[in-house]
């Protein structure tokens, strides 16, 4: 499945950025906004964002936390990547953001090593969400904080079905018409295998994370997991 979902965003990496732009409704960049600064992340930190495609939200957390800071983003997805390295040469020039290859699963750093993190739209295609929160937590210093965003099934069944109606609607024929049909029919599926709000939260206690709370925003259609790390480096 990893294998399969990672060739499928190698694929869309060239309308990654339009396609979402679909299927948030132009939304996607206020709500992106919010987790960034519900991750507390300020100016000299060193910043994480997990699956990070290309490069918005590292962007975001990259001017918060200026030229004394670093910000890492993380994705299994070369094509997307590349994306966001070029996105950054004229967006954000300074040298502020490494982009890393790599599984969020296993991830590449120390314990304790980050101030603040974010993910979007990654947790729900993550193949193992337990394993991803314990891999954030390890790195998290005691104290961090982190925000993660993702599309959600509204509890609320006209909303769900409003929602559903758009997929099939308007974002599917969308990606056929970009020759996307297939990468794009994976969303569904994925929205069901998704954990709701307070789901989320007991596995998040359940690795560690001493508070979680979730906010669900556009009508329970998405929201943000925010964690902290509390306690002490030993």
């Amino acid at each position: 499945m990893t294998n399969e979902i990672q060739s499928i965003f190698n694929r869309i990496a060239p309308v990654y950025d339009q396609l979402n732009d679909w299927l948030s409704l132009g939304q996607h960049r206020i709500w992106k906004e919010m987790a960034v600064k519900w991750s507390a992340a300020k100016p000299g930190d060193t910043a994480l964002d997990l699956c990070c495609g290309s490069g918005d939200l590292a962007l975001r957390l990259a001017r918060r936390i200026g030229a004394t800071g670093q910000v890492y983003g993380v994705d299994f997805s070369q094509n997307l990547l590349e994306k966001a390295k070029e996105r950054s040469h004229w967006q954000y020039p300074q040298p502020a953001i490494s982009w890393v290859e790599a599984d969020v699963l296993n991830l590449p750093f120390d314990d304790n090593q980050f101030d603040a993190a974010t993910m979007g739209y990654g947790l729900r295609n993550v193949k193992d969400i337990f394993r991803s929160l314990q891999e954030l937590y390890r790195v998290l210093k005691p104290g961090a904080k982190a925000a993660i965003l993702d599309f959600h099934r509204p509890s609320n069944p006209q909303l769900r079905a409003f929602q559903q109606l758009y997929l099939d609607s308007f974002v599917v024929p969308v990606a056929s018409y970009l020759g996307l049909k297939e990468e794009y029919a994976y969303i569904s599926p994925s929205l069901d295998r998704f954990p709701i709000g307070k789901e989320q939260i007991e596995l998040a206690h359940q690795v560690g994370f001493a508070v979680a709370t979730h906010y669900p925003i556009a009508n329970g259609m998405m929201g943000v997991l925010v964690l902290c790390k509390l306690g002490v480096i030993s």
